[in-house]
C-alpha cells in the first residue's frame, strides 16, 4: 500500500489553475498533495511563482487531501513566521499538513539582499531554525541568539498535534545530517543507486518517519511530445549541487540549460509515452522502500496526465491514504 500524491509546482502554473488541478487529482484517485515554495521559477519559460502558503489554505479547504510544503527558513522567512504558518494550518486542518525544511537556494532566498552563506553555514542555520520552529509549535516562548535571532517569540494559536518537520535531502550526506532532527525524509528521483544510498544513510543514522520521494516525470500519448515537454520545462533543473543551490537568476538557469540534451534531461525526469513503463518505475520506488510518492508531471497542462494516471497507473499500485498526525 502506497501513498501517491500530486505535486503542485508553483513555478510553472498559476495558483488558480493549480487549485483546479489538485481538486481534479483528488477525484482521479491521488491521495495526498505537495507544494513547492519558491520566489522565482527555474526558467522564463515556466513563468510563474505563486505564494505557496496562501495556496495551501485554499487547497486544504477545498479538498480532503493532506499536504506537504517544502520551505527554507532562515533568510527569506524568519523561523517564527514559518512556525506560525504551520501552526495555523495545522489548527484549521488537523493532521493534514507537514513541512519539509531545507537550507534553500540562492534563486529564492537572495531576494532579501543578504549575503548568501556558505553551505555549511546554511546547514547550521537550518538546524537552529528547526529547533526554534519545533519549540514554538510546542508552545514555548523562544529566545535565540545565533545565525538567526529570536526575541520572546510565542505562538498563541497552537494545533492539537505538532505536524511533522521533514528533512529534504538530495545527497546521502544531507540525509544523514537530517536524521538527527527530522520526522521524515523527502528527496527527488535520481539514479537508483543514489536513491538507495540517500535512504539507507538516513535510516542508518537513526532517521525516523515516512520516506517520501518526489518523482519528476513527463508523459504524453507519443514519445516525441513527452520528450519535448520535459526538455522545454526541465532542462535547467538537471544540474547537481552546488549549481542548483548557488545560481541566482532565472536568466542564468536558462543560460546554463541552453545546451542540455534530451538524454541529459532523462537522467532527472522519467520520460515515456508508455503508461506501463511509468507504473513500473513507480513500483520500483515502492520496492526500494519509499513510503509516499509525489508525482510531478513537468508539463504545464496537467489534465490529460491526471486522467491517464488516474485510470491506468494508480490502479496498479495499491494506492492508500497517508496516516494523519493526530497526537
Amino acid at each position: 500500500m502506497t501513498v501517491i500524491g500530486f505535486h503542485c509546482s508553483h513555478e510553472q502554473i498559476t495558483p488558480a489553475q493549480l487549485l483546479r488541478d489538485v481538486q481534479h487529482a483528488e477525484r482521479a484517485g491521488f491521495t495526498a498533495g505537495m507544494s513547492s515554495d519558491h520566489f522565482s521559477p527555474w526558467s522564463v519559460r515556466q513563468g510563474e511563482s505563486g505564494f505557496a502558503w496562501a495556496f495551501l489554505g485554499a487547497a486544504l479547504a477545498t479538498t480532503s487531501l493532506p499536504f506537504g510544503v517544502v520551505n527554507a527558513p532562515g533568510q527569506r522567512y524568519h523561523p517564527a513566521i514559518i512556525a506560525q504558518a504551520i501552526a495555523t494550518l495545522a489548527q484549521m486542518f488537523p493532521g493534514r499538513i507537514w513541512a519539509a525544511l531545507g537550507s534553500g537556494e540562492a534563486s529564492n532566498e537572495r531576494v532579501t539582499g543578504e549575503v548568501w552563506p556558505r553551505k555549511e553555514v546554511r546547514d547550521q542555520r537550518l538546524v537552529e531554525c528547526v529547533d526554534v520552529i519545533r519549540r514554538l509549535l510546542h508552545g514555548e516562548e523562544v529566545n535565540h541568539d545565533g545565525l538567526v535571532q529570536v526575541n520572546r517569540a510565542k505562538l498563541w494559536t497552537l494545533p492539537d498535534a505538532v505536524p511533522d518537520l521533514v528533512g529534504p535531502a538530495v545527497t546521502p550526506a544531507t540525509a544523514g545530517r537530517h536524521a538527527t532532527w527530522a520526522d521524515g525524509l523527502i528527496t527527488v528521483n535520481q539514479a537508483p543507486d543514489v536513491l538507495r544510498s540517500v535512504l539507507d544513510t538516513y535510516r542508518d543514522a537513526g532517521g525516523r518517519g515516512p520516506a517520501r520521494l518526489q518523482v519528476h516525470l513527463s508523459w504524453a500519448p507519443d514519445e516525441d511530445t513527452a520528450e519535448a515537454i520535459a526538455h522545454d520545462q526541465w532542462r535547467g533543473n538537471v544540474f547537481p549541487p552546488p549549481v542548483c543551490w548557488d545560481t541566482e537568476s532565472v536568466e542564468a538557469f536558462d543560460a546554463i540549460g541552453q545546451d542540455v540534451t534530451v538524454d541529459q534531461v532523462r537522467k532527472s525526469v522519467n520520460v515515456s509515452s508508455d503508461l506501463g513503463r511509468h507504473a513500473a518505475w513507480l513500483a520500483e520506488y515502492v520496492e526500494q522502500g519509499w513510503d509516499e510518492l509525489y508525482l510531478h508531471f513537468v508539463g504545464q497542462e496537467q489534465a490529460a496526465f491526471i486522467d491517464a494516471f488516474g485510470e491506468h497507473v494508480l490502479p496498479q499500485l495499491s494506492v492508500t491514504a497517508p496516516e494523519l498526525v493526530t497526537a
